[in-house]
């Protein structure tokens, strides 16, 4: 292979596993990062992440020399760009719009080390044409080197889209497992990126251009946002109709061309919660389909939360001698997925927290996957065990269906249960 060295800028959920995932393949990997405590924590063979079987990679990759973590990037053969790209604060009701700043900074970062032959990657989920601005930022800090919107097949260095398509909890296997969509600015660029990643996918390797491979990431978080938006939906007509959403939906799936999704108290994550408005803000007028799915998934959270009030009534009700300040409520996950510890745009989080906000005393929280609140999540709240939460519950919401909670579904005896996920109805 060419590429002797790799540099992987940004070692989150998905640069961190890229980058172990080469350097298992004995290929050299410089990390970079700009928090000292990740480069620390890694350069130990140590992870700062959930996500099964990292750890391992990590550790391995690490004693044997071909991983190494730093804040600042160093000279390599090809540059894999992985860092967020959330959108911009907006008011109520209007339309996001994508923010480039960690893409840029990472660019600028990387320019100063660029020579003759490098190949750069933006793995980062994207708007349409920011992989044509990544090479801009780059031209204008290097005016020495030339780029393929200028010289084509004969840029001194090559530029490519390829977007991460794994699941948290599966990444390490579908790194190797999934096809990739690679869209380079120019043939070469496509090409190269392709051997690039042959050194440890086992997948296809599909070459299209940089705006498709954009848009063919943005094309399936949107289309699975439709999907979910479809299920909450439903959710919400079935409890006003007094249905069980839950078995209406295996009901309906064993015909053999439906398959619906299961509802929740949203969608959350660095991807489904955020990529469609990426569509949205490009094409307002166009993406009406997508806009409505986000406004509805957008729409679950509270419609949880109202639920929760409900079952303080209820339970207020049912206890007369009982006042708000002594109504004992936990909220059951936090993050955005089960069994993960990514709370990344979760709905999970924002409603727990907003039930804390709201109500008269400490709000409970159980997250298996975390082992302490940030300043932030702890006003008016506490983490507790699993184990026990049972004798401090009154009202038990569930939001994540972890394996923890799904192993306890016989076992559970809450008396008052509102149930996002339909494990404990």
């Amino acid at each position: 292979m060419s590429f002797k060295t790799i540099s992987v800028i940004g070692l989150g959920y998905i640069g961190l596993p890229t980058a172990a995932m080469f350097a298992s393949y004995k290929v050299k990997v410089i990390g970079v990062d700009v928090s000292a405590h990740v480069v620390e924590t890694i350069n130990k063979g140590k992870v700062h992440i959930v996500e099964p079987d990292l750890d391992l990679l990590v550790q391995e990759a690490v004693a044997k020399g071909y991983l190494k973590a730093v804040t600042k990037p160093e000279i390599a053969d090809a540059f894999l760009i992985a860092v967020p790209t959330p959108f911009k604060a907006c008011k109520k009701g209007d339309i996001p719009e994508p923010d480039l700043r960690y893409i840029e900074s990472a660019t600028k970062a990387i320019a100063s080390v660029l020579k003759k032959g490098d190949l750069v990657i933006l793995e980062s989920t994207s708007p349409v044409g920011a992989t044509e601005q990544m090479s801009a930022w780059l031209a204008e800090a290097r005016p020495d080197l030339s780029f393929p919107q200028t010289a084509g097949e004969n840029a001194d260095v090559n530029i490519a889209h390829c977007p991460e398509r794994v699941l948290p909890g599966q990444v390490v296997r579908e790194l190797v497992e999934n096809d990739r969509v690679i869209g380079g600015l120019s043939k070469r660029c496509s090409e190269r990126s392709v051997e690039l990643y042959k050194t440890f996918v086992k997948g296809d390797c599909v070459i299209t251009n940089a705006r498709t491979a954009e848009m063919a990431k943005l094309t399936e978080n949107s289309c699975r946002d439709v999907q979910i938006a479809f299920a909450n939906e439903l959710s919400v007509i079935c409890d006003k109709l007094d249905i069980d959403v839950w078995e209406l939906i295996a009901l309906a799936n064993r015909h053999p061309r439906i398959n619906i999704l299961q509802p929740g108290p949203g969608v959350g994550g660095h991807c489904i919660a955020v990529d469609p408005w990426f569509i949205i803000s490009k094409t307002p007028q166009e993406a009406q389909l997508i806009h409505t799915a986000r406004k509805v998934n957008d729409a679950k959270p509270e419609w949880v939360i109202n639920k929760v009030k409900l079952a303080i009534a209820d339970f207020l009700q049912a206890n007369p001698d009982k006042t708000t300040k002594d109504v004992r409520i936990t909220c059951f996950g936090l993050a955005f997925k089960p069994n993960i510890d990514d709370l990344r745009e979760s709905p999970s989080l924002a409603i727990a927290q907003k039930i804390a906000k709201m109500h008269a005393s400490v709000v409970n929280f159980v997250e298996p996957n975390i082992h302490e609140l940030s300043e932030e999540m702890s006003k008016n709240s506490k983490l507790i065990s699993f184990i026990g939460s049972e004798d401090k519950t009154d009202i038990a919401v569930l939001l994540v269906d972890h394996k923890e909670f799904i192993k306890a579904d016989k076992a559970v005896n809450f008396a008052f249960i509102v149930d996002t996920k339909g494990i404990w109805k």
